[in-house]
């Protein structure tokens, strides 16, 4: 059974659609060959010449099947709208993306499309930005152009001229999705998930596999920043043991131990060891006594500190402090923990 006429048409329509989707930038040069090949092949199959450029307009009608599509799609959503009463519409048109192109500037995009091919990013750069000399902020060429400098790392040259042809065309998704890896190799994932948001609103229908992962990508660093913000800084994480906890340098908290023992001023003549330890010479020398196990050792073994220990152990109340002192050796040891006796007369000789 022979092609009826309408699916010629129809076969001449898609072999237009391909070789435009070449010519717009939506596929690379590396994809040219396969293009070429399956327009033969259509063209074979149906019986149809697409050179001959009368059956072309007459199958288009002056369009394209892209604009002829995106008619269709608008005239499903509002059926299924109809359908649904006040339900949304589930489907958007993708417009193709504006242009100024003259034969010129598309013949130097499609040179710095071969670049690109060759991973050849300055070439393809240099190309994109004679193209755009030509066809001023076209978005086609930007957002080629962005393509390029993400591609040789120049993530913020990639970010302003994807962020530009948005501008310009704002349903233009594919500008979208680079300006989305821009933002994200640049540390805004914020930004990120903004642009491939409305990526994916400008292509309609859920939006694409590609736009989708860069989404999820961009929302899983948003999700791991706010974790790392949200972390106690290291420094302020407390890794002692409670017997360990204290006065600075390992230290006891004598003003704790003065709470043992009644706080303040208490009974048996108890001196406040809270309002000593305020006293910095105080608190130095029972720094130095705790933090040297031979000055400890000594001041233990005097026979007098010994007896002292023990009475008030037994309930004898506090020793003469003032009889304790005129012992020379306690007065010695006492002048060096309270700074090695310097504080006396001045400086050292």
């Amino acid at each position: 059974m022979a092609p009826t006429e309408s699916k010629k048409r129809l076969a001449l329509a898609i072999i237009d659609f391909l070789g435009s989707s070449l010519k717009d930038g939506t596929l690379t040069a590396d994809d040219a060959d396969s293009i070429e090949i399956a327009q033969n092949c259509i063209a074979e199959t149906f019986g149809v010449d697409p050179s001959d450029n009368a059956a072309v307009q007459d199958a288009l009608g002056g369009q394209s099947l892209s604009s002829i599509y995106s008619v269709y799609e608008k005239l499903k959503g509002k059926t299924a709208g109809a359908a649904a009463g006040s339900q949304a519409e589930e489907s958007k048109p993708t417009a193709p993306p504006k242009s100024n192109a003259t034969p010129e500037s598309d013949k130097l995009k499609s040179e710095g499309n071969a670049a690109m091919g060759r991973k050849e990013y300055d070439a393809a750069i240099d190309l994109y930005t004679q193209a755009l000399a030509l066809a001023p902020s076209n978005p086609i060429y930007l957002s080629n152009r962005a393509a390029a400098y993400s591609a040789s790392g120049q993530h913020a040259k990639a970010a302003a001229d994807a962020e530009l042809a948005v501008n310009v065309d704002s349903q233009y998704a594919r500008a979208w999705s680079r300006l989305g890896l821009a933002r994200y190799e640049l540390g805004d994932a914020k930004g990120a998930v903004e642009a491939y948001e409305k990526g994916i609103e400008a292509e309609g229908n859920g939006g694409s596999d590609a736009m989708k992962r860069g989404l999820e990508t961009s929302r899983r660093k948003v999700e791991e920043m706010k974790r790392a913000e949200s972390a106690p800084p290291s420094e302020e994480i407390d890794t002692a043991s409670g017997a360990s906890r204290g006065a600075p340098g390992g230290m006891p908290d004598l003003s704790s131990l003065a709470g043992m023992f009644g706080g303040g001023a208490g009974g048996g003549g108890m001196p406040d060891l809270s309002s000593l330890m305020s006293n910095p010479m105080f608190a130095n020398a029972a720094q130095s006594l705790m933090s040297n196990p031979d000055m400890l050792n000594n001041l233990m073994s005097n026979p007098r500190v010994r007896q002292m220990a023990e009475n008030f152990g037994s309930g004898g109340g506090m020793p003469d402090m003032s009889s304790l002192m005129s012992d020379p050796s306690l007065a010695e040891m006492a002048r060096n923990m309270m700074g090695g006796g310097a504080g006396r007369g001045g400086s050292n000789q």
